[in-house]
Formats: C-alpha cells, structure tokens, sequence
C-alpha cells in the first residue's frame, strides 16, 4: 500500500517539522518543556466561499483541537490561570485583485492584493499598469492606484492584541499559517515567540514548541517592511524589497530562521544568503 503507509507518514511528518520557521523567541520563551498551563483563545472566521464556491458562514472555534493541546500542555479559558498563550491566525486574506462590481461601476475592475491585514488604501501604487491590452477588456491600464481594500481576516489581528492585553505581560506564542509573503508589524511587537508555517498539522507545531523537536527552517521568501515597499520592489528583480525588522533586531529576510541557539549561521546561510 502507498496511502497510509508508516513508512511514508513518517517522512512527511519530518518534513512538515523542518519546514516550520522560528521567526521570534524574546528571552528564549520557546521551547516550553515541562506541561505548564496555556490559553487558547477562540478565532472568528469571516463568512466566506469554499473552492467550489458554496458558501460558508461565519464561525468563531477554537483554531486548533484542544484534545491535541491537552497532550502537551494544560488547558484554560481563563487568561488569569495561565503561564502563556498560544494564538493560532493565518496570513492577510486578501481577495483576487479584481472585482465584477467595480467595472460594472465603471471602473477597470482591478483592486490590490494586500499583504496586510488592516485597510489598504494603495497610495503608492502605479498610476500606469506595466501588464494590460487584453482583447476582453476595454481599458490597457490596470492600475489599482488609490483604491481600497479589505481583508476578510483582520480579526486575526485584533485577536493577537486582545490575547496580549489578557496575558499582562506573561509570554504570548503566535502561530502563524501563510501560503504567500505578510507585513509582520501588525502583529510582531505584540508575540513573545512566532512560529510561521505553510500548511502544516497542528501536532507539528507542538512538537516544536514543546521541544520535542528543535526548528531548522529559513523564510522561502522575503517579509516586506510595509505595502509602500511592496509596491515599490521591481518585479523582475529579486531581493530588491525592504524586509521587516523586528523588536529583537532580526531582518526577516529571504534565508532567516532560528533554532533554540538563536539565529541559524552555517554553510547554508553563506551559500542561500551569501552573508
């Protein structure tokens, strides 16, 4: 058998262990050995569409199965009671880059793709599209310029302030899953520790923070500093973008990762990041 096979399971679940990065561990926070007491708070989920479009209404849960946390840590509702919080939210969702609604209007139907989670408003944006000229489209700009932007999931955000306001000063771990680059400064001031992953289970991410596994992963890509620079990076010319910096003075640059000795420097870092 090839689905389900031990074998296999295995070296993916060791994949998905090195594939997660230690962006952020104020006063080494992380790894969390011994079974201390955590706090979950829920997370609301904007109503939405699937992949085929079928609506989904809104829900606030809990981001992660609390019977899994219970195997590496106790469990509270009451911030109060607990050493340390654990906020699990996903990068920015932002929406195509085009709306029907806006050329019905009388526009070019184009919007931003934000990389941020509170409002866009792309000031910085090209007046003058490079792409355009499509045969279905009456307009050869594309230009978003001054157009604003909404992302469904800004809660998750405002979820990492309001954990950090309960937590009154005790350490708070943020758990992020991205599937592209994200403006960090939203949110980095406010987490003591910060995991980023790209789609993988929950029980990968304990085993990291409960020290069962140490993380070994670098950032595939850069974390701009903010959309002005987003949209000033020249598109066919890598590494060009201003990454974010954070509290602890760490670039979150293409290569960058950590490990429970902090910064990772070996061969790779030289050959991947030529510094």
């Amino acid at each position: 058998a090839i689905v389900g096979k031990p074998e296999y399971m295995k070296a993916g679940f060791e994949a998905q262990l090195r594939s997660v990065v230690l962006l952020k561990n104020q006063g080494n926070v992380l790894p969390i050995t011994s079974k201390k007491t955590v706090y979950v708070p829920k997370r609301f989920v904007a109503a939405g569409r699937n992949f085929l479009g079928k609506e989904i209404p809104a829900f606030t849960d809990y981001p992660v199965s609390l019977d899994l946390v219970k195997k590496y840590l106790n469990v509270t509702e009451n911030p109060d009671e607990a050493d340390f919080a654990f906020v699990a939210i996903t990068n920015p969702s932002a929406t195509t880059g085009y709306d029907k609604k806006d050329l019905k209007n009388g526009g070019n139907g184009y919007f931003p793709i934000s990389l941020q989670y509170g409002d866009y408003i792309a000031t910085e944006a090209r007046a003058i599209s490079i792409a355009g000229g499509d045969p279905l489209e009456t307009s050869s700009n594309r230009t978003y310029k001054d157009k604003t932007i909404k992302t469904a999931n800004f809660t998750d955000a405002q979820l990492v302030t309001e954990t950090k306001a309960k937590m009154k000063g005790k350490p708070v771990i943020v758990s992020v899953s991205t599937t592209n680059p994200m403006i960090f400064g939203e949110i980095e001031k406010e987490a003591s520790a910060i995991l980023l992953s790209f789609g993988v289970q929950d029980q990968a991410i304990f085993e990291i923070l409960s020290g069962k596994s140490e993380p070994s992963a670098r950032l595939p890509m850069q974390m701009p500093v903010d959309m002005k620079a987003v949209e000033k990076q020249a598109e066919d010319v890598p590494f060009d973008i201003e990454c974010y910096k954070d509290t602890e003075g760490n670039r979150y640059d293409f290569g960058f990762g950590m490990n429970w000795k902090g910064v990772i420097k070996d061969p790779k870092t030289t050959q991947y990041r030529g510094k």
